[in-house]
């Protein structure tokens, strides 16, 4: 905490000199040199650089292939680090938010983005530059690090492997620049919140060949939740080395620390007595709640050019991470409604996971069509460590008033280990893809991924529950793509997805892995001299082998669940004149069980709303008097949703948020924003897990400064 507050003195004291106006440095480049390719031209868009404004026209996240958005038979939506920059965005979620049908679910008592939903499903996998990162319970990269937050809908499980059928999302990092470049900035708002972010970046030898990007975090501070008190820390440095003209190699880091406690949020007993306001915090402070989250991640990755054609490219991925410490939690409710039996809980949690990619690419013509193609293998090895130590259970174990708690109770014994197992998954993949350009208009891609899943589960408490497994998944996908005119084009696809399920049965075995399948029709156009994209596409998804209660037993489960999903996505994204921006969407989910051996057919799913909106527009000031002026409007609309996915649960209520955002670009070094969240001081749930609800944050008014040099 003392380290945040020394960098947020040492920004404002920095901060007053930069209003003069010193001697020009000079315009710095508008390009970056690219992670992973060399032929791309330098006065274009590459599919892992830089966006101007809010409109992406390329990416490599849906076909890991430079491809052109209009081009990709998929709803796929990009999150400019504008859209970032211009929210004041601190993390992933803020940016998620405005890329259409994304919306929040278990968020692991605010330790970080641990699931999310798409298109009807919840989901947690999620990839950094095409690499899984989000295994065990890790904090998601910060958005200080952030290029693009690129999203795909429907099953991504043919290039990335396991997945759920709804979709999933890439981070694309900030990747070194040609130019020296360092921006020093710092935000803070009227609940706590202090925050400073260094992103340096420059060349490292004469010729440029050898260039580098860091970026540093130090953020702490109060929330609008009582008695809550964070700390995170963040060194995220790239080095990106062009051997020579064909062969070049990025080493990448992040080392995060996140220090926060569980919070669970409110409780939501259908017997409680009425909900308490969103500050209540029930859950303990000090060393008694409080979990160290380390996050340490390397990646190596290479292209190498064989010939004009042919690209070689690939690399590996170490993630090494742990969750430890103290926490509270609900026993139970007692019977007058407001006095809740808790327990104290020390856990430790340990993962690590290494996956190795290599990826041939090439481009060439045969029988009158023009390919891209695409190989590649993959291995992960997955391991995870886990202990939980509880105290007693029992609704009179450690009790709490829930709407007038009294902190500081003494804490109880750990009498009872819950939780002691090991895991480990391994994973052995090939696969293909083809891009065929049938004629100037039609297009389609094909591909199949052939993977091979080892399951080893070893659970301390109950050998009986030991089992090792093998899976074999194969997930194809087809997609068509004709253009009906040169900004209209039409497109269907199906997909198939494959997710092992974890735990064991009561039988002691594995769980058959759930399967989903997907069929999507949509429409792409590019308005207003190709500067606005509105996309729209309708699908119908179905996974099966969802777990579900065991009905011998209710404390095992079986797969023997399916749950059904349909409905329409709208995107927007523009940079509509050179002073008006805006992104944003809407999405109709129906989204419900039609299979299970306890919850009747129809019982919708938990966190799924069944309409969302966002459109975030800003305006900027090009001349006159107020050039350099932006402001800004982001509404958000959410659905009313289920707390649970059962016949009878919780309801969470409808809500809009509205967002006003300004900033003043003093000259080319300063920057200033001012930004009013929730301005009508709404309330509402964000998601919910089991019997808890994460309430959303009150009007909040975060102000900063960025000085660049």
């Amino acid at each position: 905490m003392r380290r945040t507050f020394v960098s947020l003195c040492v920004l404002h004291a920095v901060s007053p000199l930069a209003f003069a106006e010193p001697e020009s440095l000079g315009e710095p480049a508008q390009i970056e040199l690219q992670a992973l390719s060399i032929t791309s031209s330098a006065d274009s868009e590459r599919a892992d650089g830089p966006v101007v404004g809010y409109k992406a026209s390329r990416s490599a996240s849906a076909t890991r292939t430079d491809t052109a958005l209009h081009e990709t038979p998929q709803s796929v939506s990009v999150v400019p680090k504008d859209v970032l920059q211009d929210t004041g965005a601190t993390r992933l979620q803020d940016g998620l938010d405005y890329a259409g049908g994304v919306g929040r679910a278990n968020n692991f008592g605010g330790q970080g983005l641990t699931t999310f939903t798409v298109r009807g499903f919840t989901s947690g996998e999620f990839y950094r530059n095409g690499f899984p990162i989000n295994r065990g319970y890790p904090n998601a990269p910060d958005a200080n690090t952030v290029e693009r937050l690129e999203v795909l809908r429907g099953p991504a499980s043919s290039l990335y492997g396991r997945g759920d059928p709804g979709g999933t999302f890439n981070v694309v990092s900030k990747q070194p620049l040609p130019e020296a470049k360092v921006t020093l900035g710092s935000q803070f708002d009227d609940q706590g919140m202090q925050r400073a972010t260094l992103d340096a970046s420059g060349p490292l030898s004469q010729d440029g060949s050898l260039a580098y990007r860091l970026n540093l975090l130090g953020e702490g501070g109060e929330s609008f939740r009582d008695d809550v008190e964070s700390e995170r820390y963040d060194v995220a440095p790239v080095i990106s080395w062009q051997v020579n003209d064909s062969t070049k190699i990025v080493f990448e880091g992040d080392f995060m620390r996140n220090n926060h406690p569980l919070d669970r949020g409110l409780t939501r007993y259908p017997t409680q007595t009425g909900s308490a306001s969103r500050d209540t915090y029930i859950w303990e402070k000090g060393s008694d709640n409080l979990l160290h989250n380390d996050n340490n991640m390397a990646q190596v990755r290479f292209e190498h050019m064989l010939n004009e054609n042919w690209a070689l490219g690939g690399g590996m991925q170490w993630l090494d991470c742990s969750l430890k410490g103290n926490a509270v939690e609900a026993n139970a409710l007692q019977a007058d409604g407001r006095t809740l039996g808790r327990n104290f809980n020390y856990r430790k949690l340990e993962w690590t996971d290494r996956d190795y990619q290599l990826n041939l690419t090439g481009y060439f013509n045969t029988g009158g069509f023009a390919h891209t193609l695409l190989t590649g293998i993959e291995y992960e090895d997955y391991d995870y460590n886990s202990i939980i130590r509880r105290s007693a259970a029992g609704d009179s174990a450690y009790p709490i008033d829930i709407f007038d708690p009294v902190l500081g109770q003494p804490r109880p014994a750990l009498t009872r280990t819950t939780t002691h197992d090991k895991e480990n998954l391994k994973t052995w993949a090939a696969f293909i893809q083809d891009q065929v350009a049938l004629t100037e208009r039609l297009k389609a891609l094909a591909g199949v991924r052939f993977e091979r899943f080892e399951h080893d589960y070893d659970n301390k408490l109950n050998t009986t529950g030991d089992f090792n497994k093998g899976e074999n998944g194969v997930t194809p996908r087809f997609g068509l793509i004709y253009d009906l005119t040169d900004t209209v084009a039409v497109y269907a696809n199906t997909a198939r997805s494959f997710k092992p399920n974890t735990g064991a049965s009561r039988q002691g075995a594995g769980f058959d892995p759930e399967k989903g399948t997907s069929y999507e029709l949509g429409v792409k156009w590019e308005a207003l001299d190709r500067q606005l994209s509105v996309d729209a596409a309708i699908y119908h998804i179905v996974k099966e082998n969802v777990l579900t209660r065991d009905p011998v037993d209710p404390n095992y489960s079986i797969a023997a669940g399916e749950v059904r999903s349909r409905g329409l996505d709208i995107t927007v994204a523009g940079n509509i004149t050179p002073e008006w921006r805006m992104i944003g969407g809407y999405a109709y989910v129906d989204a419900e069980v039609t299979k299970d051996q306890r919850l009747p057919s129809g019982t919708r799913l938990a966190n799924i709303p069944q309409n969302t909106f966002s459109l975030l527009n800003t305006y900027e000031f090009q001349g006159g008097f107020a050039k350099g002026l932006g402001l800004g409007v982001g509404v958000k609309y959410v659905d009313d949703r289920n707390g649970q996915t059962e016949a009878v649960t919780y309801n969470m209520d409808q809500y809009t948020v509205v967002d006003l955002l300004t900033f003043y670009k003093v000259n080319e070094h300063v920057r200033l924003n001012l930004d009013v969240k929730n301005l009508f001081n709404k309330e509402y749930d964000e998601g919910a897990f089991n019997f808890y609800a994460y309430p959303g944050a009150p009007r909040t008014v975060q102000a900063g400064v960025s000085y660049t040099f």
